[in-house]
Order: structure tokens, then C-alpha cells, then sequence
């Protein structure tokens, strides 16, 4: 810390965010700590303690001196435009233009209880020649699931990936996202305004998950189904998925609803914070 000689740190939580952060308080460094879930994490808390500042993605945060900035998302999701991209996003991703296309993933890990359930819908739905899924399942998932079709010329169109690397272009081609409930997702939903039903990991630290869904469902921008319901009904999540296929009217009310949510994050206001607090420091 003292070869770097920074004007800020900034501590986005983690255990291996404290070292940095207790370095920079004993070097009379000022912390902006940056929380993006509506539950801000032991290290974020511990951190903000003595922090300089604390910007977060969600209203009335527990953090000391906190102030909303909304959330960082990446400048190709940020700038992207659903209805503008969407054709050509489509062919990016060798999805015809006539399909309802249902995007999946759950996470950078991927989710088991995500894959299954999609499984028993795509199943259901080998014969739709109007479906495309496309399913991002994890690398270690990836070889245990068998895809129903990948052409999809004669019935459904599945698509299976580990791991993808251009979401912007899945946001501009779904019509509806099934996805968890971390920070990036629930922030790059809202963004996006894409409709999206939306799983918490239920083995999230305090179930920091399930608020961060809650944010976005509660203001009418996401459909929150729990991992519970899921497993006491199979079909759940594929009826969910198909009660907004056939109601157009309730994606755009998904849509307008996260957008609204999303309008925070277009700020810059994170940026302009840690500037700030960093033209601010005193000079050692």
C-alpha cells in the first residue's frame, strides 16, 4: 500500500477485501466501500465502520454514511437497447427472429435446481417449433445435461453453453430471463428492463439474495419464485414461464417496471463519489 501510494481505496466487500482495507487505515488512506446487495456482507459492515463513505445500489442501507449511486454495470449492458438490439443480437446467437426465446443461467457456477427445472420444460416442449432456450448451466454441470434439440428445425431450438461470454447480446435476444437473485443479476435486469422470473439461492448468506429479488418484485420489475415452490411443484416454473409467453402485456409491465428500477445506475453517481472522496484526501 505504501509503494502504491492510492488517494482511495475502495472495498466492494469479501474477506479478502480486509487486508487492503485495514492497510488503508493504518496508512491514513480514506475507504469508499461499495455494497451492491440490499444486504451488505460482514466485510462490508466491518469496513464501513471507519470509511470515508459508503456507496449502495439499494435505499435505506444499514452502512453508516451511506449514499445510493446505484450499482456498476458494464458499459455494453448499460448502452444497450432491447428493442434496437435485438435483431441483431439474435443472429449473434443463431436465434431465428419468429422464436420465443427463454434465456437461462444461474450464475457463474451455474445452478442445479435451475437445470433441472428447465429440463422438465424443455422436455415438455421438444415439439414447439416456436421455443428456443437458450442455457447457460455451468461448466460443471454442462456434460450431464442432454439437450433436446439443437437444431430445432422440426421442434424446439436448445441451446446449451458452460459458460457465456457476450450477455449483452442473451439481454437484447431473450424474451424472458429465468435467472437468481445475486447483485449483478438483479442490477443488470433492472438496466436491461428485460422480463425475468427470478430464483434466490436459498443458501445465500442471509438470505441476501431473496431481498435483493424483493427490490425489483415489490416495485412490479421481476417475478420472484422461491427455490421452495419450485421443489414442491416441477411445473411451476415452466407454467410461469409459459403465463408469460402468452401474455405480452404483462412482459411489458415487467419491463417498464425494472427500467424505472434501473434509471439509478445510469448515473455515474459511483464514479463521481470515490472522485471525491479521493480530490479530498490530504496529501501525505
Amino acid at each position: 500500500m505504501r509503494a502504491l501510494d492510492p488517494q482511495v481505496v475502495v472495498s466492494v466487500g469479501g474477506y479478502a477485501s480486509m487486508p487492503a482495507v485495514f492497510a488503508a487505515r493504518k496508512l491514513g488512506v480514506p475507504v469508499v466501500v461499495v455494497s451492491y446487495d440490499f444486504v451488505p456482507g460482514r466485510a462490508s459492515q466491518l469496513a464501513a465502520r471507519s470509511a470515508a463513505a459508503c456507496a449502495v445500489a439499494f435505499e435505506n442501507s444499514p452502512l453508516p454514511n451511506a449514499t445510493v449511486t446505484g450499482a456498476p454495470v458494464r458499459q455494453e449492458i448499460l448502452t444497450l437497447v432491447r428493442t434496437r438490439d435485438r435483431g441483431e443480437a439474435r443472429r449473434r446467437l443463431g436465434v431465428p427472429d419468429d422464436r420465443f426465446l427463454v434465456a437461462v443461467m444461474g450464475g457463474s457456477l451455474g445452478s442445479g435446481v435451475l437445470n433441472a427445472a428447465i429440463a422438465s420444460y424443455a422436455s415438455a416442449h421438444r415439439d414447439d417449433d416456436g421455443l428456443a432456450i437458450r442455457q447457460v448451466a455451468g461448466e460443471r454441470f454442462v456434460d450431464e445435461i442432454d439437450v433436446v434439440r439443437e437444431s430445432g428445425s422440426l421442434g424446439l431450438l436448445h441451446q446449451l453453453v458452460g459458460y457465456e461470454d457476450d450477455m449483452a447480446s442473451v439481454y437484447a435476444a431473450a424474451d424472458v430471463l429465468v435467472g437468481r437473485g445475486g447483485a449483478s443479476t438483479v442490477h443488470e435486469v433492472a438496466v436491461t428492463g428485460i422480463p425475468a422470473i427470478l430464483i434466490p439461492w436459498s443458501g445465500a448468506a442471509d438470505d441476501h439474495q431473496t431481498e435483493n429479488v424483493r427490490w425489483l418484485s415489490d416495485a412490479g420489475g421481476a417475478v420472484l419464485m422461491t427455490e421452495s415452490a419450485l421443489a414442491a411443484d416441477s411445473s411451476h416454473l415452466g407454467a410461469t414461464i409459459e403465463g408469460l409467453r402468452n401474455d405480452v402485456d404483462a412482459r411489458r409491465s415487467l419491463a417498464a417496471a425494472a427500467s424505472r428500477r434501473g434509471e439509478v445506475h445510469r448515473s455515474g453517481a459511483l464514479a463521481q463519489l470515490i472522485e471525491r472522496v479521493a480530490l479530498a484526501s490530504t496529501p501525505r
